[in-house]
């Protein structure tokens, strides 16, 4: 959008040779884009190998649901070690080099490593030389199946003056001048771009049919393979694999998910606030922030470069990767919170500017940007009440038992119609093994918030007719003699080897010796084996890429240590702080049970992980969680990609522990024969095995004091505390497959999608920066809800946004829509379907969804279909199948779409409020 609106151009063809494998999510979003060719490079050196012999390094990359070659995309995959010079001429580096004319003396850059080095191209040797060159593009050329070769001429940090350009330009001229000027040479040699590359290649395409008997292609370039799947994971020499990056600097991994909910929510909260406006001065407070907006998304689009999210920068590079995301996460917070009152008609928008303070702030606040997340604790005094805002991002009505943190416990919590909720309180537990009480407390109540809306509750101390939270069980396990049992709790002492907790769906056993989960007991009396297991690897070779453990993890926990459980009328935790060789144990953990009757909560099992691997004791130390389940998924296992789609992974006995390590960015599930399934959701991206059968293995952070030789100069050693979230599913399904022996992936249940939404959309809270005396009721403002009715269950809201919003008030002039809606059906596993039913799934997008009568009070107007990226109006070049799009492109019958399947579409929209 930048490019197009700065220089008039949308781009078409991908340029990405330096991550560290490709996912391919990234082929569906960029044909979905109106993109049509895509270069890669870093895949495996045996994969490569393979496609050379095959002349299969151009191909088409099909999705692996796409039965319609609807998402077909032509690739090129570069063909050897590396991108730079002595590596993209041909096969032998030593030769290629000698054409890298900056590294002729007299330049910066070192000379070639193999001993002969660029000369000066003269009319003396200038025939010796380009015959030379020419028989390295010959060689080169066999790999491929075209006449039409593509050499690059570049690398890291090249082409910096004017000199240098020059020197490569001058030398290069005077070789194809005499490649072109002999005929019996048979080779025509020039400059191009890869737009060039492209065209001439498709144009031979064109002309000559290149596919090979039985092959499968495609319809959209004649000629080559069509393949699926991905590039994970990736090596490049040995057993150098790189999935040690998929978890080095986990901590901003996380921060990387925080920050893209909270834009995702800001964006949606803009568009609700200029949707409703149409007055000039009501545009002033959203419009103002728009400097702030646009600097969040390239903040968060910057930290997804591939040595961002990676955790593959240097440690100055990586703080103002954060110092960026912290700044944005704090303006985003600043404007929602302002952005409620206007929305809930607290005060008037004449009022409101950028300027003016906020009542609310958000709950949870960062003090700098790698501090981990506190709760603002409300200070409950007597006679006071709090006012607390809960926004759901999601496009379902979400009842889910909330928390704040409060500093008293005789407190009570009533909903916008000063209508009693019943709550609980509990004690606030912390990762420090001599105090395990912080002397505050966490109250939970059910809430109920409609989608993209806004609910208020009260949270009072004093004269309210109202019952106070119930206070919470203890039971301990402890070294500690006497407990401290924090007031004004009961606490009493756990004298059997296990404990349970439990709700009406699921019970969940426990090791007290050593704090770990053993199993889950399902209502109808079944069991999943879950067999957690902390371990250890002890990596001297890894680095901030590399994983190279020497030998399998061990275990880390030893009998003792402190289990806490705490029971009550909507939570039940059992608190680990485990006993390990080390004085302060590297993590603790929290695993809970919901009771909230009728949510999607009751259904998971969530496990919070406390990690910290701080200081040189754990030097050298990758640390995991094990699941060993009895599942028998015959080594078997499914992770997503980018949180879009599934992919089937299988470990092989003859590849080494780190290349059967893959990336899990949110989800990964094992399943057995009879239907079993037991899925991990995590908030953030990590690294997931499954090496034994019925093992899931999930690593969390690893601190490693050496480089890994693969550029970055340094180790990972500026871990920081954190918190690893996950929830735990088990699922049994209705109709039995064979899925080992299946080479497609398998999809999450509906049930799962929404869990994982859930845990990457969580519902944003916010408190009244001050409390209010309680006998002076505040005026009614309860709730925001936009939509006429919830959206269907597999459909996602993947951005509600204003695109352009410095633009809004000249774009009415200019009669274009100035809203867009992007939306994803998600593909789920019919087997499963039961379960996703109870947790208040009323209905599934089998019906085309209606513009007109999606918002209670807008009208939506000139809804028409667009790319991905809002540029492209022709949708016959973005490959989507429906009749739709192709009966009148300008506009879906009466506003009413339909959207296929793991497909993601783009609509821009007018909004006016009813008349």
């Amino acid at each position: 959008m930048w490019l197009n609106d700065t220089i008039g151009v949308i781009p078409k063809n991908s340029w990405a040779i330096d991550p560290f494998g490709y996912s391919s999510t990234m082929a569906y979003l960029l044909r979905r884009m109106g993109f049509e060719n895509m270069l890669i490079q870093r895949t495996h050196y045996e994969l490569k190998k393979d496609l050379a012999q095959h002349k299969n390094l151009e191909y088409i990359w099909r999705q692996s649901w796409d039965a319609m070659e609807t998402t077909d995309i032509f690739v090129h995959m570069m063909p050897f070690y590396s991108y730079d010079i002595p590596h993209t001429c041909g096969p032998e580096p030593a030769i290629c080099c000698q054409f890298d004319f900056a590294r002729m003396r007299g330049f910066k850059y070192e000379l070639c490593p193999w001993g002969k080095h660029p000369v000066e191209t003269t009319l003396e040797n200038v025939q010796e030389r380009a015959l030379k060159l020419l028989d390295q593009y010959r060689k080169k050329s066999t790999l491929y199946r075209t006449n039409t070769l593509l050499i690059p001429l570049g690398d890291d940090f090249r082409y910096i003056s004017i000199d240098e350009a020059e020197a490569q330009f001058r030398n290069y001229q005077m070789l194809f001048d005499h490649i072109n000027s002999n005929p019996s040479l048979n080779a025509e040699a020039k400059f191009g771009t890869l737009e060039d590359y492209f065209r001439t290649l498709r144009e031979e395409a064109d002309r000559v049919n290149y596919s090979r008997p039985g092959e499968v292609g495609s319809g959209q370039v004649v000629g080559f393979p069509s393949l699926s799947g991905d590039f994970f994971t990736y090596a490049d020499r040995q057993q150098d694999y790189w999935s040690g990056y998929y978890v080095s600097r986990p901590f901003f991994k996380a921060v990387d998910r925080v920050l893209e909910h909270t834009l995702r929510g800001a964006e949606i909260m803009m568009s609700f606030l200029l949707g409703y406006c149409h007055r000039i001065q009501c545009e002033k407070f959203p419009t103002s922030f728009t400097y702030k907006l646009t600097a969040a998304r390239r903040n968060l689009a910057l930290f997804q470069h591939h040595d961002g999210v990676t955790g593959t920068a240097k440690d100055y590079v990586v703080q103002d990767y954060g110092t960026r995301m912290h700044t944005s996460l704090q303006d985003l917070q600043i404007f929602m919170s302002k952005a409620i009152e206007v929305l809930l008609g607290i005060r008037h928008e004449k009022e409101k500017s950028d300027q003016s303070p906020s009542f609310f702030e958000a709950e949870q606040v960062r003090s700098k940007y790698d501090a981990r997340p506190v709760h603002k604790p409300i200070a409950a005094r007597e006679g006071n009440s709090h006012t607390v805002i809960l926004f759901n991002p999601s496009e379902q009505t979400r009842e889910e038992v909330v928390t704040v943190l409060v500093n008293r416990a005789e407190i009570s919590v009533l909903d916008s119609n000063w209508t009693c909720v019943p709550s609980q309180i509990s004690p606030e537990v912390q990762h420090d093994n001599t105090k395990l009480f912080t002397g505050r407390h966490r109250l939970y109540w059910k809430a109920s918030i409609p989608a993209l809306g806004l609910r208020t509750y009260f949270i009072a101390n004093g004269n309210v007719e109202c019952e106070k939270a119930t206070q919470s069980k203890l039971k301990y396990a402890s070294e500690f003699d006497p407990f401290p049992c924090p007031p004004p709790y009961s606490c009493s002492k756990l004298d059997s080897d296990v404990t349970e907790i439990r709700n009406e769906h699921q019970t969940l056993v426990f090791d007290v010796k050593n704090g770990s989960l053993r199993k889950i007991i399902h209502r109808n009396g079944s069991e999943t084996v879950v067999g957690e297991e902390i371990g250890m690897y002890s990596s001297p070779e890894s680095g901030a890429y590399l994983f190279k453990p020497n030998g399998e993890a061990q275990s880390i926990v030893q009998p003792g240590g402190h289990v806490v459980t705490s029971e009550g009328l909507l939570v039940q935790e059992v608190f680990s702080y485990p006993k390990t060789r080390w004085e302060k144990s590297p993590l603790s953990q929290k695993t809970r049970l919901y009771t909230g009757g009728n949510t999607l909560q009751d259904l998971v099992v969530e496990i919070e992980y406390h990690v910290e691997l701080l200081g040189n004791d754990f030097d050298d130390r990758e640390l995991i969680v094990r699941y060993k389940t009895d599942v028998d998924n015959k080594k078997v296992f499914y992770s997503d990609l980018n949180g879009f789609q599934m992919s089937r992974r299988e470990t092989y006995d003859k590849i080494p522990l780190q290349g059967n390590y893959y990336p899990m960015p949110s989800l990964a599930f094992i399943q057995g024969s009879n239907g079993q399934r037991f899925s991990v959701h995590s908030r953030q991206s990590l690294g997931v095995a499954s090496l034994k059968d019925g093992w899931l293995e999930i690593m969390m952070d690893r601190r490693l004091v050496r480089d890994d030789g693969r550029g970055l100069g340094q180790g990972v050693m500026d871990n920081r505390p954190m918190t690893v979230v996950f929830h735990l599913l088990a699922e049994s399904n209705i109709s039995q497959s064979d899925h080992v022996s299946n080479p497609n992936p398998r999809n999450p249940s509906l049930l799962s999608h929404l869990i994982g939404a859930h845990l990457n959309y969580p519902i944003n809270t916010f408190i009244a920066k001050k409390p209010q005396d309680i006998s002076v009721r505040v005026p009614q403002y309860g709730s925001f809800a936009p939509l006429a009715k919830p959206l269907p269950c597999d459909l996602h809201i993947v951005n509600f946004k204003v695109p352009r919003p410095s633009k809004y008030s000249q774009q009415l002039e200019e009669d274009k829509p100035r809203f867009a809606l992007i939306l994803n059906r998600r593909g789920w596993d019919s087997a499963y379907c039961h379960k996703g039913r109870q947790a208040n799934c009323t209905s599934v997008a089998n019906e085309p969804v209606n513009f007109s009568d999606m918002f209670k009070d807008l009208a939506a107007s000139k809804v028409k279909p667009t790319s991905l990226n809002l540029l492209q109006e022709d949708m016959e070049i973005l490959g989507y199948d429906d009749q739709e799009s192709t009966r009148d492109s300008s506009q879906p019958r009466e506003g009413r779409v339909s959207i296929s399947p793991m497909e993601i579409r783009a609509y821009k929209l007018e909004l006016r409020p009813h008349k």
